[in-house]
């Protein structure tokens, strides 16, 4: 599948205003995800990813065996399989707002670093091997810390790779200005359909709060994401149904019911469309995910 070539999507993330840091952290054989962005800043670390290749805005580039990324926010990327064989591969994807470290934080002369680094992050960051091996066994290790020793470390990772040399700036292009506005609208309507996901929500309550016709508006949320309406707020409710998966011992039909789906049976469809396994499978997979609230 040549992801490259596709229309980027907008991923929609599992995190809540309350978080600070999403990670990942898991075994894979296959990298099949599509071409995407999202306004959260991503840092992606892969061992044995030897053949894979990087889409990084208008960056495209086949990676050795280590690999240490830095995206910035709305940056289109992916990792496509390319010439790489079916092996294991782990991967380790930290996930954080743009806004999480405040204008005034970062202001501060000790914080320069970091600063400029995520200037630099709009463009997307490849470190260099030699940083990447530096840093890996600390990344590798987060998903076995917990509380404010897990939230320090990042920080502390984070300063370590902004004072890090041999950085490698990787797209020419940002995020295109006159797509700011359509983000705006995007993120207004993602916050009321994260606060509203598990109720009954109309394509007319979407219309109405962005003060669109029903034709403009299906056009927008087809431009901005590539679906339809009721395939992007399913996937949204999907999204928050695999964090339920793995931080809750509820039942996968009180799941799926909390988050907005009628029928366990339609639930189960859209979940194994949108993740590729069950929600069985999923829970099981995904069970070294950690989160700090």
């Amino acid at each position: 599948m040549k992801h490259s070539y596709q229309k980027p999507q907008q991923e929609i993330m599992q995190m809540t205003e309350n978080d600070s840091f999403l990670v990942f952290d898991r075994q894979k054989e296959y990298f099949d995800f599509p071409i995407h962005y999202h306004p959260e800043i991503e840092l992606n670390y892969i061992s044995n990813g030897k053949g894979l290749r990087r889409v990084v805005g208008d960056s495209m580039e086949e990676i050795g065996d280590k690999e240490l990324v830095l995206v910035g926010p709305n940056l289109y990327h992916c990792w496509e399989q390319h010439k790489a064989p079916k092996k294991q591969m782990h991967e380790i994807t930290i996930q954080f707002s743009n806004n999480l470290f405040q204008h005034e934080l970062l202001e501060r002369a000790i914080l320069k670093p970091i600063r400029d680094m995520f200037q630099k992050a709009n463009h997307g960051i490849a470190f260099s091997e030699a940083t990447c091996l530096k840093m890996e066994s600390r990344i590798c290790k987060l998903s076995k810390i917990d509380g404010i020793d897990y939230f320090m470390e990042i920080f502390s990772i984070l300063y370590d790779l902004a004072i890090s040399t041999e950085q490698k700036t990787l797209s020419n292009s940002t995020v295109e200005p006159e797509s700011f506005e359509h983000n705006q609208k995007l993120n207004r309507l993602a916050v009321y359909l994260q606060k509203n996901y598990g109720s009954k929500i109309q394509i007319s309550d979407a219309c109405k709060l962005l003060n669109m016709s029903t034709g403009s508006f299906s056009r927008f949320i087809k431009k901005s994401t590539g679906k339809t309406f009721v395939d992007y707020l399913n996937d949204l409710r999907i999204g928050y149904a695999t964090r339920s998966l793995i931080e809750k011992d509820q039942s996968i039909s009180e799941i799926a019911y909390q988050c907005g789906f009628n029928s366990i049976a339609n639930f189960n469809r859209r979940f194994k469309k949108n993740k590729g396994c069950t929600p069985t499978e999923y829970r099981k997979e995904f069970l070294g995910i950690k989160r700090i609230l």
